[in-house]
């Protein structure tokens, strides 16, 4: 990115002038390398989100932003519906409600290294990972539609999961709104045979070990000691969140001239939030949202059968669930004023700051655990969020490293069975159904995951907490 085009307001926060039709000014939480590494097409997309109507404050993209459709990956920006505000499909994604979970395993790094291979095997036999996958659950139509309005809920009911498990998710596991009527049948077939599978892509779930401690008081307060062993869960609601994405991205760019907007790019499509397709989205991604927390949950319950044929005393608790691409309905205070925005993340974690209400009591004095995947050759991080972060981007933060190249360029520079060995070598195993998925996910096709939390942290979107590096991950 041409940095002459920036105005610098910190160290890591710089500035795009409204011009050309923007409504607000463009703000990049980054360091100057991480802002000269950056996509021209960042620039480009930061710049049209600013554009659309009802946008408040400023069109966001966080230290990990990267081109995307429409708005760029690691973008936030919130709408106000008072003021003409719209909703994006391009501003949620199309792998809605995707997100990050961690486990407390209560075993350390002594223990599990005893027993790698054998617990990556099981791992990797439980849960259906790759392109494609399917598991163990079929779902018919009445139980579809009670998943997309139940979320984590119905997989617990069903005795997939763990009733204490919902306090430690995001909307205690069940998003509110859904209805599964504006959900097309095809979008639900995608989904009949694929709830408890990682899919394929950057999805993940890692066996990871503490190897650093920033902050011991939070870090005590979310249960993380140097050398624990913790397990992390990467992946979203599969092909029913990308078949929503998918159809209702035609369906605004079809009706936006019928609501007076122009779009600067079509991946841009939206509608007014109190729009009849507007109305019929939100209904539409909040069943997505509620098949990614389901989905998550049932993984979970996959990888506690695993764990426990090895570890038959263990229990894995969960720290928390949060997700990176999504729309909510948030209230902020602005001008003196309490207003209710739309506040899009696309990847982009949610931060909220300690003393949330929304946050469960056991976690509300140290603020919301901000989950931050690496690559599977790196480190992953747990942050916290802070006060400052809910005034400078709507409680938003970072949502992992960040791809530096795109899948097909990584592909033609690595090959899979050589990334494989390399990784054995430094001790993580890797287990994947596809040479090819491992190459386009090659480490090094990625930003420096260190920078980009150590920008986070930096300008107060969240505080860092922990380091953790993987020793087992298995790979869509």
């Amino acid at each position: 990115m041409d940095i002459n085009k920036l105005h610098r307001i910190t160290n890591n926060q710089w500035c795009i002038e409204p011009a050309n039709g923007m409504h607000v000014q463009g703000i990049i939480f980054a360091s100057e390398e991480l802002i000269l590494e950056m996509d021209e097409k960042v620039y480009e997309q930061v710049c049209n989100v600013a554009k659309l109507p009802g946008i408040v404050n400023a069109s966001y993209a966080m230290p990990d932003a990267h081109w995307g459709y429409g708005f760029p990956i690691g973008g936030v920006a919130a709408f106000d519906p008072q003021q003409g505000g719209v909703i994006s499909a391009g501003g949620v994604g199309f792998d809605i409600s995707c997100g990050v979970r961690t486990l407390h395993t209560g075993l350390t790094a002594q223990q599990v290294m005893s027993k790698q291979n054998e617990l990556a095997d099981i791992l990797y036999k439980n849960i259906p990972a790759g392109l494609g996958s399917t598991g163990i659950i079929h779902l018919n139509k009445k139980q579809m539609d009670a998943m997309l309005t139940g979320g984590a809920r119905w997989a617990i009911e069903r005795g997939l999961g763990d009733h204490a498990d919902l306090e430690r998710i995001e909307e205690h596991g069940c998003m509110q709104g859904a209805d599964p009527d504006q959900i097309s049948d095809h979008a639900k077939e995608r989904q009949k045979n694929e709830m408890g599978t990682l899919g394929s892509g950057n999805h993940y779930l890692e066996l990871q070990k503490v190897v650093e401690i920033y902050d011991a008081n939070i870090a005590k307060k979310f249960g993380i000691e140097m050398d624990d062993i913790k397990i992390s869960i990467h992946c979203g609601s599969r092909g029913l969140g990308h078949q929503i994405g998918t159809e209702f991205l035609k369906r605004m760019v079809v009706s936006a001239k019928g609501h007076g907007i122009t779009l600067p790019d079509r991946e841009l499509a939206c509608a007014p939030i109190d729009s009849k397709i507007g109305q019929a989205y939100l209904a539409a991604m909040r069943g997505a949202i509620n098949c990614a927390l389901a989905n998550r949950e049932i993984i979970t319950h996959l990888t506690r059968q695993a764990v426990k044929k090895i570890f038959p005393d263990i229990h894995l608790e969960l720290l928390y669930d949060v997700s990176h691409n999504t729309c909510k309905l948030e209230q902020y205070e602005m001008n003196g004023e309490t207003k209710n925005l739309y506040v899009h993340r696309k990847g982009a974690t949610r931060a909220f700051c300690p003393g949330h209400p929304s946050l469960p009591p056991a976690l509300r004095e140290a603020g919301q655990p901000v989950l931050i995947g690496g690559t599977m050759g790196t480190a992953s991080y747990i942050l916290a969020g802070t006060e400052k972060s809910m005034h400078l981007a709507y409680g938003s933060a970072c949502h992992g490293a960040g791809r530096n190249m795109s899948r097909r360029k990584a592909n033609k520079l690595w090959r899979g069975g050589r990334i494989m060995h390399e990784l054995a070598d430094r001790g993580i195993l890797i287990r994947s159904p596809s040479m090819r998925g491992i190459a386009e996910e090659a480490p090094a096709a990625y930003k420096d995951v260190s920078a980009v939390v150590n920008v986070a942290d930096q300008a107060g979107l969240s505080r860092l907490v922990a380091k953790l590096e993987p020793l087992i991950c298995i790979k869509g």
